[in-house]
C-alpha cells in the first residue's frame, strides 16, 4: 500500500436519490497493524516517526518499531494472552502510541479510557471488558488517577506488582504507571513503564509466533460511548476496522512520508489515534504531540519548531489559537492540511484557519466511534464552499444513505432523514451487549447513526440534526440520559431533564431542569459538588434550574425543545446560523 496512490473518494453527479458508494480502486488492507506497521518500517527506518515535545523524545520508524516490540514481549511476560483488554487512562505521550501497537501486535485489546473520567466511570469501563492490566498518568493537572485508583482498591497498598487484588475490580491484576525514565516516587503494587518496558526483548520469538496466528477482522480496540440508558457502551473495533480507516484518512489529505501531523486531539478519542496516529503511520508521515493536554501556545509553537504540514482539532482549539494573543508572533508557513471535526465548524472560522493559519488544504470530517470512525470527509481540493457547508463525500470501500426514519425508504436528494453508512468500518459490535449491537446495526448490516442528514446530487452529505438527544460540547459527545440517570441518584432530586444549549466556545453546554423533592430544598452548588469528582467535568451542567414541572405532550411525553427555547430566551442565546 503505496502513500502515492491517488485518493479514491469522487463525486458522484446527479444522484436521484440519497445513496452513495465510495470508490474501490484502492485495495482494502487485509493484514494485521503489527504486520502493517512493520512492512512501512522496514521501507524507512531512518525517517522520524514520532516527535513528543512535552516530553523531549523522537524515535525513527526503526526506533519506533523496536521499543514497540520491547513493550509487547514485556506484555507477553505478564501472563497476558491474545484478545485479554489491557486498558490506557493517559493524555497524549509516547507511552500512548508503543501501547498502541504493541498490544496490536500481540492480539491484545487495547481499552480507551477517558482520561475526564472519575471514579464511578472508570470502575464500570474496567469492569465491564475485564481489564487485566492498565497503564495509567500518576496525575494531570486536577486529576489524581493514583488516588481515584486508590480510592477504589485500597487493598492495593498491600499488593505486589503484577498479583494486584481487589473487590472492585476484581479481574485488574497490573496497573503500570507512567513514569519518566525512573522518575517520581514508588507506588506500593504498581509498576514503572520504564521497568515494564526495560524487562522486554525487541528479539523475542514469541512475537512472530503470536503474529502467525492474527487475523485483520480480530477485535483489536474497545472505545466506550455514552448510551441512551446511561451505561456507556463498549464500540469493538477490529485492525480492519481502524487500520483502513486511518490509510483512507490519510489519502483524503494527501499524506506522503514528508508531511509533520501536529496532534493536540486526545488520543483515547479515534480522533487522535486513528485520525491522526494510523493516519500517519500508514503513510510514513512523522506524529507530532505538541503537549500532553490541549494548549494553544504549545500548538502554535510546535508546528513553528517542527515544520508541521499538518494540524487537527476540533473548532474550539483552531478558535483558540487564532484568538491566542501571540498568535502572529508564529510562522506558521509550513501548514497545508489536517482536519476539523468533533462539531460543525462556523463558516468564519474555517475562512481565518484558511487564510490566517496557510491550511489551503484542510478537510472536514465526519464520522462516530462505531464506524471506525470516519464515513465521510472533504478532500485537499474540495471547493471551499462545499468544506465549509458539508461534510464532504462518501470514504472509499463505505456505502452511505439518508432514510426515512418511520419508513426506512432512502429519501431524494435534499430532503433530510437519518444516515446510515455500511462497509469495512462498521464495527465488530458493542462488548457483550448483542441486544443493543441489534439496534444499532441492522439485518443488512447498516449502521443507524441516529444523525439528521442531506445528500446533494454531487453526493456531498450535511448534518443537519441529531435524532437522539446527543449533545456535541468542546468535540465530546454526551447523551443527556447519562447525566439524568446520574442525578436521578441525588436523594433530593424527584426527576430531572437534561438539554444542549447553544455555545460560542464549545458548540453546546449542558443544562439540567429539576425537579426537587417535596419538602427538600437544593441550590445549584450541591448538585455541583453532587457531580464532582463522579463525572467527568464536561457532563456537569453549566446551567441548572428547579423547576415545578416539565413541559408535556397530552400523552405524558415531555417536550425537551420547549425547554431549549425557553433556555435560549431566558439566556438570549442564539444558534451559529453555519452550524
Amino acid at each position: 500500500m503505496s502513500a502515492e496512490l491517488p485518493t479514491s473518494t469522487t463525486a458522484t453527479p446527479h444522484l436521484t436519490r440519497s445513496y452513495a458508494r465510495g470508490a474501490t480502486d484502492v485495495a482494502l488492507i487485509e493484514q494485521p497493524i503489527g504486520a502493517f506497521f512493520d512492512a512501512v518500517a522496514a521501507r524507512q527506518p531512518a525517517r522520524e516517526a514520532l516527535v513528543s515535545r512535552h516530553q523531549g523524545r523522537r524515535y525513527s520508524y526503526g526506533e519506533l518499531q523496536r521499543e514497540t516490540d520491547r513493550l509487547a514481549s514485556a506484555l507477553l511476560g505478564l501472563g497476558l494472552q491474545p484478545g485479554e483488554r489491557v486498558g490506557i487512562w493517559s493524555h497524549n505521550n509516547a507511552e500512548w502510541v508503543l501501547l498502541q501497537l504493541a498490544t496490536a501486535k500481540v492480539g491484545l485489546i487495547l481499552v480507551n479510557i477517558n482520561p475526564a473520567y472519575r471514579t464511578a466511570e472508570v470502575e464500570y469501563a474496567l469492569n465491564k471488558v475485564d481489564c487485566k492490566a492498565l497503564v495509567t498518568m500518576a496525575r494531570f493537572k486536577t486529576s489524581d488517577y493514583f488516588g481515584m485508583l486508590r480510592e477504589l482498591a485500597p487493598e492495593w497498598a498491600h499488593g505486589q506488582p503484577g498479583q494486584l487484588e481487589s473487590v472492585a475490580l476484581p479481574h485488574l491484576k497490573t496497573v503500570v504507571w507512567i513514569d519518566e525514565a525512573g522518575q517520581g516516587e514508588e507506588q506500593p503494587g504498581l509498576t514503572r513503564f520504564s521497568s515494564l518496558l526495560a524487562s522486554g526483548n525487541p528479539d523475542d520469538a514469541r512475537l512472530a509466533d503470536v503474529a502467525a496466528t492474527l487475523k485483520a477482522t480480530d477485535p483489536i480496540n474497545i472505545q466506550f460511548t455514552s448510551g441512551t440508558t446511561g451505561f456507556p457502551k463498549g464500540a469493538t473495533l477490529t485492525h480492519r476496522n481502524i487500520l483502513n480507516n486511518g490509510f483512507f484518512i490519510g489519502e483524503a489529505m494527501k499524506l506522503t512520508p514528508d508531511d509533520r501531523l501536529c496532534i493536540p486531539v486526545p488520543l483515547y478519542h479515534c480522533f487522535g489515534m486513528v485520525l491522526g496516529n494510523l493516519a500517519c503511520l500508514t503513510h510514513g508521515a512523522t506524529i507530532v504531540y505538541p503537549n500532553d493536554g490541549f494548549e494553544p501556545l504549545s500548538v502554535l509553537q510546535t508546528v513553528q519548531d517542527e515544520q508541521c504540514t499538518g494540524l487537527h482539532g476540533v473548532p474550539t482549539m483552531f478558535i483558540a489559537e487564532l484568538d491566542h494573543p501571540r498568535f502572529a508572533d508564529f510562522d506558521l508557513s509550513t501548514l497545508r492540511t489536517g482536519i476539523m471535526a468533533g462539531s460543525p465548524c462556523p463558516t468564519e472560522v474555517m475562512k481565518r484557519v484558511v487564510s490566517d493559519m496557510n491550511l489551503s488544504q484542510i478537510t472536514i470530517a465526519y464520522g462516530m466511534t462505531e464506524t471506525s470512525p470516519v464515513s465521510c470527509q472533504s478532500s485537499i481540493d474540495t471547493p471551499l464552499g462545499k468544506r465549509v457547508s458539508t461534510v464532504g463525500l462518501v470514504q472509499p470501500h463505505l456505502e452511505v444513505k439518508i432514510i426515512n426514519p418511520e419508513s426506512g425508504g432512502i429519501v431524494a436528494p435534499g430532503v433530510s432523514g437519518e444516515l446510515c453508512t455500511r462497509g469495512y468500518s462498521v464495527m465488530h459490535g458493542y462488548w457483550e451487549d448483542p441486544a443493543r449491537t441489534l439496534e444499532a446495526i441492522d439485518a443488512e448490516a447498516w449502521m443507524h447513526t441516529g444523525d439528521l442528514a442531506t445528500m446533494d446530487v454531487e453526493g456531498y452529505v450535511n448534518i443537519v440534526g441529531r435524532i437522539k438527544d446527543m449533545v456535541i460540547r468542546g468535540g465530546e459527545n454526551i447523551y443527556p440520559r447519562e447525566i439524568e440517570e446520574f442525578l436521578y441518584r441525588h436523594p433530593k432530586v424527584q426527576d430531572v431533564q437534561v438539554v444542549g444549549l447553544p455555545d460560542k466556545r464549545y458548540g453546546e453546554e449542558l443544562c439540567a431542569w429539576i425537579v426537587i423533592r417535596p419538602g427538600e430544598t437544593l441550590v445549584e452548588e450541591e448538585i455541583r459538588a453532587f457531580c464532582k469528582g463522579k463525572i467527568a467535568h464536561y457532563k456537569v451542567p453549566r446551567y441548572i434550574r428547579f423547576v415545578p414541572g416539565f413541559p408535556m405532550t397530552v400523552t405524558g411525553k415531555i417536550q425537551k425543545f420547549k425547554i431549549r427555547d425557553e433556555m435560549k430566551n431566558q439566556l438570549g442565546l442564539q444558534e451559529d446560523p453555519a452550524a
